[in-house]
């Protein structure tokens, strides 16, 4: 299935191991890409807001977070709110049914998950899919009092800093009023965040620097001038080898 056709899906699970196997299984169906998986109520309304994704997993009991609501109080929350992704829950309990069907939830899953049952559950997702607006979808940043449009081709790196987003694109640097982590579910893996204040499109990388231990990349053009993200040094490696991925010319270790 092409990316345009597949599901955008979002994952709230506040355990890890059943959160990535779950991510797992559903990108296995190349039915859905998985944009964001999260592990609280407020990481999934964050990824959630203004972000173009057809439906969320739910876990109910988010105990590991400490956070004493669930995931049913996301589905109340958002049941009439016009645009709202579709929702299928995913969990442990089966005693909250009837109340998840009364809130319109397509589908309920019921953990240990399996590979048959989640294709099937993102089949009925895909037959109530709502049909898409056509266009791929564009960033709006401020200049001042302007507004500027900038096509995902044209974006090399998104920043955050002192509770500011900026883009930096070959048209300039400007202002956004989205946060990292809504930026990464909008555009799932056409950036990749290389830092936690970093989210960089890797197809526009130019250089990249080592020194001291220390990785920089270079983005959008060399020089001076250019656009310099500093990686993480526990995302190095993984960083560089999705670099190496689709070139050639460097003997790898």
């Amino acid at each position: 299935m092409s990316e345009r056709n597949a599901l955008r899906a979002l994952v709230l699970e506040d355990e890890w191991p059943t959160r990535n196997y779950l991510v797992q299984l559903i990108e296995g169906t190349h039915l859905a890409e998985v944009v964001g998986a999260v592990a609280s109520l407020d990481e999934a309304r964050e990824a959630l807001a203004g972000s173009p994704i057809d439906v969320v997993f739910v876990d109910i009991q988010l105990a590991a977070t400490g956070d004493p609501r669930t995931g049913l109080d996301l589905i109340r929350s958002m049941a009439d709110s016009p645009g709202a992704p579709m929702f299928v829950i995913a969990t442990a309990f089966q005693q909250h049914t009837l109340e998840a069907f009364d809130l319109g939830v397509v589908d309920y899953l019921l953990k240990p998950f399996s590979e048959e049952r989640v294709e099937q559950s993102l089949r009925r997702l895909m037959a109530r899919r709502p049909e898409r607006r056509s266009g791929p979808l564009r960033v709006v940043a401020r200049r001042k009092r302007n507004l500027v449009f900038l096509d995902p081709q044209d974006i090399w790196a998104f920043e955050a800093a002192d509770r500011l987003t900026c883009v930096h694109s070959r048209l300039g640097t400007f202002d956004v009023d989205l946060s990292l982590a809504t930026i990464e579910a909008s555009f799932g893996r056409t950036l990749t965040r290389v830092h936690r204040n970093w989210l960089v499109n890797l197809a526009s990388v130019k250089e990249m620097e080592r020194e001291g231990g220390e990785m920089t990349l270079l983005v959008g053009h060399m020089g001076d001038d250019a656009v310099r993200a500093p990686v993480a040094r526990d995302r190095a490696k993984a960083v560089r080898e999705l670099l190496l991925e689709n070139a050639t010319g460097v003997r790898r270790p």
